[in-house]
């Protein structure tokens, strides 16, 4: 089969497209032929270096695809050649095919193209997993998301709302306060030009509105975030963009009986991820399926433009999900 390959030995490691050997599925897979796949900030690291595959997983980039089934495994039921479905992958979506644990899958409806549906498993399920079961947030709590127009931002603005949370988020531009806007924050704030700790108090005049936070920044945010927080306040971790160290006054999280949170996706054991897959698929897949929610595509490029694909996601270019065809 064709995937894409880092070519660690040139500058800047550039991806190519080249043969490399088919993937070999067990009696609980199944192997898929990949229509789309989509970009995640951890390709990124991966691609430098910094983040490997867990052990086991393929070393091919790629969290997620969607694609038609081409064999089922011995030990598989429920699913046939032929079925269109989607999945988070612990690697190998940069491909033509992936052999994929059959209890990951979740089933497209005929109306909805690879592209769509290859821009939803990674980045709801990392939305999903971190502010309903890790952070447990509630009806009528107030959430803090970072980084609102990114995949995971986008998608997780779209939940908090329709589970009937109060929606605060910080962006970058003009154009992507306005786009969380529109999808349903009550209030978006350019990290650039305010001080989103700041902007919140005014808006809501109280000193600690927040329930929950969402945070991929880490160091910079930190006290703002802990500022920010009410009684048993939870803030979740799910990466460290400005740094991984920072100082804490115990005493806030004691005075206020706050919660840290840390926290990942790809390396959880599969039973782990399949409880996540179930458990998101019954609060949220009807949403999907009548179109109250839906996946927030940026671009879409030919896999074998990935590079440029991978420079707009660098520069922060995009709203949502960059997504790579096949």
């Amino acid at each position: 089969m064709q995937a894409i390959i880092v070519q660690t030995e040139q500058k800047n490691c550039p991806l190519a497209w080249q043969t490399v050997p088919d993937p070999t599925y067990q009696p609980h897979e199944v192997l898929v032929d990949i229509q789309a796949t989509a970009l995640n900030r951890a390709d990124l690291f991966q691609r430098a270096g910094h983040y490997p595959p867990p052990a086991g997983a393929s070393e091919i980039l790629g969290l997620e695809m969607a694609g038609q089934i081409r064999a089922v495994g011995a030990e598989v039921t429920g699913w046939q050649v032929g079925d269109r479905v989607c999945a988070l992958l612990s690697g190998g979506g940069y491909a033509e095919q992936v052999n994929v644990p059959a209890d990951m899958l979740m089933a497209l409806p005929d109306e909805w193209s690879y592209q769509q549906a290859a821009a939803i498993p990674e980045v709801f399920l990392t939305a999903y997993v971190n502010l309903f079961m890790e952070a447990q947030l509630q009806t009528a709590e107030t959430v803090l998301i970072h980084g609102g127009a990114s995949g995971v931002g986008t998608a997780a603005i779209q939940m908090t709302r329709q589970a009937g949370c109060r929606v605060f988020t910080t962006a970058g531009t003009a154009e992507k306060v306005a786009y969380c806007e529109g999808l349903g924050a009550e209030l978006a704030i350019n990290y650039k030009t305010d001080d989103f700790a700041e902007q919140i108090r005014q808006h809501t005049e109280q000193k600690n509105p927040v329930d929950v936070v969402l945070d991929i920044v880490g160091a910079d945010y930190f006290a703002r975030n802990i500022g920010l927080m009410a009684l048993r306040g939870r803030l979740v971790f799910i990466s460290s963009l400005s740094g991984a160290k920072t100082e804490l006054d115990i005493r806030q999280l004691m005075g206020r009986r706050l919660r840290l949170i840390g926290s990942v996706l790809r390396s959880r054991s599969l039973t782990e991820k399949v409880a996540i897959k179930q458990n998101f698929m019954t609060q949220f897949w009807p949403s999907f399926l009548d179109g109250t929610i839906k996946p927030i595509i940026d671009s879409v490029y030919p896999i074998q433009q990935v590079n440029e694909a991978h420079e707009q996601m660098r520069q922060n270019r995009n709203i949502g999900k960059i997504v790579l065809s096949i």
